[in-house]
């Protein structure tokens, strides 16, 4: 048995069955079919729960996408590996659906749900079962949530190759996934690097204020700070203040790039060789603001700004489209 599985919502059906029963869902939720206005998807989404996936977490990502289809009407297929092999079908099937409505009451959309439970037995027949439950001619969106060995992704080449873009979470990912060699590693976006969007575009925009020849010259040490909940943003935050340095002029190993520990939230700190030239950032997401303090040599400036991480449906849509 799934514990993952059986803790989603839906109706479980034979697997030969699914779109008929998709068909009857709908029928017995509302007394007659669906328009096609209301039905009709705009992505097709495959949300893969990985071994370390837990049964909360599981509803947990399963309600994001949720959330998540409500501006983006979606065909999702959730798969739910087994960790060993149990007597029964080699695929199990639930199908499940929610409408909401829009700006008006003419307005509805409906997200439909394939939940797929398969033990190994079943790896070389789920990509056709895969492919038979989503919609044809629209994009594919791959998610591969809390997986535990990345060289065990390429066992799903068939969704690596064909998805327009494949989100992981390297927080909630093996250490060598956001280097590991994809098959389309132009396709991979990084959940933790969306999260920290507005945190991007707040020290961008405070820093925008200054010359990049004056942020650049004498910078000799840049220090990223966190708590214990945000290893993986400081990584991606680090990154990104890397780049971005450079095309302020910082030349390849000018200055040294550290990630550090601290009791909370995230910080920035930028060190200079001399004079009175500083810059520090620090984001504290329970009091929901960021602190800025700068002297770039014309003075110091102080600031405080509301913060906040991207909610997680939010970050599934930079991800998938910016």
């Amino acid at each position: 048995m799934s514990a993952n599985f059986d803790a989603l919502p839906g109706l479980e059906v034979p697997v030969d069955r699914i779109r008929r029963s998709l068909a009857d869902l709908w029928r017995d939720e509302t007394g007659a079919d669906a328009t096609d206005d209301a039905k009709a998807t705009q992505v097709n989404f495959v949300l893969h729960l990985g071994l370390a996936t837990t049964p909360e977490d599981a509803v947990r990502q399963f309600r994001t996408v949720v959330r998540f289809a409500q501006r983006y009407p979606a065909r999702v297929v959730v798969l739910c590996p087994l960790l060993h092999e149990v007597p029964g079908p080699l695929i199990r099937a639930k199908v499940y659906g929610e409408c909401f409505l829009g700006r008006s009451p003419a307005d509805r959309r409906c997200v439909e749900f394939v939940t797929l439970c398969y033990s190994r037995g079943a790896r070389p027949y789920l990509e056709d079962q895969v492919s038979t439950c989503l919609s044809t001619d629209l994009p594919l969106y791959y998610w591969a949530h809390a997986f535990a060995d990345s060289s065990r992704m390429a066992d799903y080449r068939y969704l690596l190759g064909r998805s327009r873009r494949v989100l992981i979470d390297s927080a909630r990912s093996p250490a060598d996934a956001p280097s590991y060699p994809w098959p389309n590693p132009a396709a991979i976006r990084d959940l933790a690097y969306c999260r920290v969007l507005p945190v991007r575009q707040g020290v961008g925009q405070f820093l925008a204020a200054y010359s990049a020849a004056a942020i650049a010259e004498g910078l000799r040490r840049v220090v990223v700070s966190h708590g214990p909940e945000f290893p993986a943003e400081a990584r991606v935050l680090t990154g990104w203040l890397g780049r971005r340095l450079a095309a302020c002029g910082v030349a390849p190993g000018a200055a040294e790039f550290r990630v550090e520990p601290a009791t909370t939230g995230l910080g920035i700190d930028f060190t200079y060789a001399s004079g009175p030239k500083e810059f520090r950032w620090k984001g504290d997401f329970g009091a929901g603001h960021g602190e800025f303090e700068a002297d770039f040599g014309a003075g110091r400036t102080r600031l405080s700004a509301a913060l906040s991480l991207l909610k997680p449906e939010m970050a599934l849509s930079e991800a998938m489209f910016f």
